[in-house]
């Protein structure tokens, strides 16, 4: 196995991923079958339950082995993580409860490009940001990684029309869909970027089925359009787990 060259974009299988502990047991077998090892993530005690296990609220891989871990629950991290050889950097900012002191490491990072409220960002991942000269786009909403479906190095779904709004001037192709039809535990809803990850580099799996989506041909076509197709990962209702972080791949067979 090797580590993914980019936080969330892949060039080979994905060999190994962190995902929710919560995740159904239709998903993890349709990962399993796919030959993909998960990690299931610890808990952050500190945030509310429906974003307990979200490995996108703690965790932030930086590609190339550097994973970025909340200072919460960096200890058990770096247990789980060193024996396949990561550099796991503990985070200088701890999760609190409240938004927006628990969305630190919810950075949606895509090719030259990173999309975060940056106000909040940890100082770790924005020294990455910087070292790497990354485009930085700044939005209001800090929930960053959760609201965006990264398609590609320049391609996104999102229902947050700030993020569509800010990704206008840039060379960002962003895909505006209907907010809500997907679920978030005891939340109103989730969003599209919590329940979706690449699994190959033209494979985006989907928690649930995302043709119950009202928008479903609109992400079918934008997503087809960039060369990639959608796994679905299970029967049930579209569910808001935090994203499918890819942490090591594979050569294709």
């Amino acid at each position: 196995m090797n580590f993914t060259e980019e936080p969330f974009i892949l060039t080979d299988d994905l060999a190994l991923a962190l995902v929710d502990r919560r995740i159904t047991y239709q998903a993890e077998n349709e990962l399993k079958k796919r030959n993909i090892e998960i990690i299931k993530t610890i808990a952050c005690d500190e945030v509310y339950k429906s974003i307990r296990y979200h490995p996108d609220i703690c965790v932030c891989n930086l590609g190339k082995g550097d994973i970025v871990v909340a200072p919460n629950v960096y200890s058990e991290y770096k247990k789980i993580l060193s024996p396949y050889n990561f550099n796991v950097i503990k985070g200088r900012s701890a999760i609190q409860n409240k938004y927006p002191y628990n969305i630190q490491y919810n950075v949606a990072i895509l090719g030259k490009h990173a999309i975060h409220n940056f106000k909040y960002t940890d100082e770790s991942i924005l020294s990455y940001i910087d070292k790497n000269n990354l485009n930085k786009i700044n939005v209001q909403q800090g929930y960053s990684k959760c609201s965006i479906c990264i398609v590609d190095d320049n391609s996104i779904i999102t229902s947050d029309v700030g993020i569509f709004n800010s990704v206008k001037d840039t060379d960002i192709e962003c895909l505006l869909i209907e907010e809500g039809h997907i679920e978030l535990f005891d939340m109103s809803y989730g969003f599209i970027g919590g329940c979706t990850g690449m699994i190959s580099k033209n494979q985006i799996a989907f928690y649930g089925d995302i043709k119950n989506h009202p928008d479903y041909e609109k992400i079918k076509g934008f997503i087809q359009s960039r060369g990639k197709e959608i796994v679905i990962l299970s029967s049930e209702k579209l569910l808001d787990l935090g994203s499918i972080v890819p942490l090591m791949t594979r050569k294709e067979r």
